[in-house]
């Protein structure tokens, strides 16, 4: 049974997306168990993919100096072979580090949507990728900045983002964690990993529109101008987000992220026990 989504719920569950989509605690996670507890039901996943779009535009409005100069970069290296600097291999770096999200979001794309869902898996999913953290905290040397980024690392990165297709993992934690596997450090890795999110969670955003105005779907039903104000909260304070969590890094371990997903993964475990909470 649909539900339809009240204006209180589309502005917090906004907020939230803005706030958690950059922060590696999984905004996924987060809106999937808000939406339960608080709400009594899901949001859904389209929902979620397309107030990323929100959280995406701040990201190109955060970095568009960047962005607009790797683009041009690229075209211009394209043709002139001196002009293949940084900029112009990051382009490339990040094109082929979409491709593996690509093909297994579409792949997957029922089950990211209904068993990938289920609350029992995000609470395990954010206490060990807490331990993940730990681990690329405690054996990453970050010792390695931007301009030393190579095709090796954007593919990992790249294959990591995958795992944020399951709801408790984030998109930011799993990609920023394998950048400082590979020696880069935190405000590098992070950096890379917010422009590697523009393409693939761009285009879920749009492909998820169709969805997210289906009667029939399951969950908490927004409409159009539920899922604009939504997008619109999402991007402000995603912006906000991006900045302050650019400078906390710079001198703070993930481990403050890792001991919060691990408070709320218990927490988590406990409603689903109880029965305060339902996991699907």
């Amino acid at each position: 049974m649909t539900d339809t989504m009240t204006w209180t719920q589309s502005i917090v569950l906004g907020a939230i997306q803005g706030i958690t989509e950059f922060l590696p605690i999984s905004s996924s996670g987060h809106l999937r168990i808000v939406s339960e507890l608080w709400f009594g039901d899901d949001a859904g996943a389209s929902f979620t993919a397309v107030t990323q779009l929100g959280t995406e535009a701040a990201v190109l409005v955060f970095f568009a100096r960047d962005i607009v100069r790797i683009i041009a970069a690229w075209f211009r290296g394209l043709t002139d072979r001196e002009q293949r600097g940084l900029d112009y291999r990051i382009g490339w770096y990040v094109i082929f580090a979409t491709i593996p999200i690509g093909v297994l979001g579409f792949l997957f794309k029922d089950q990211i949507r209904t068993t990938g869902r289920n609350l029992w898996l995000v609470a395990i999913v954010l206490i060990v990728f807490a331990g993940v953290f730990w681990l690329a905290e405690r054996y990453g040397s970050k010792r390695r900045d931007m301009e030393q980024l190579t095709l090796r690392d954007g593919l990992v990165m790249g294959a990591a983002q995958c795992l944020a297709l399951v709801p408790g993992v984030s998109r930011s934690g799993a990609t920023a964690s394998a950048g400082l596997f590979l020696g880069l450090e935190r405000e590098a890795a992070f950096r890379f990993s917010f422009l590697l999110a523009i393409p693939a969670v761009t285009a879920s955003g749009l492909f998820s529109l169709p969805d997210a105005f289906e009667p029939s779907g399951s969950g908490l039903q927004a409409s159009g101008p539920q899922l604009l104000v939504a997008t619109l909260v999402a991007f402000v304070i995603g912006y906000a987000a991006i900045a302050w969590l650019l400078r906390f890094v710079s001198a703070h371990s993930m481990n403050w992220f890792g001991a919060y997903r691990v408070i709320l993964g218990i927490l988590l475990i406990v409603l689903l026990s109880t029965g305060v909470i339902s996991a699907t």
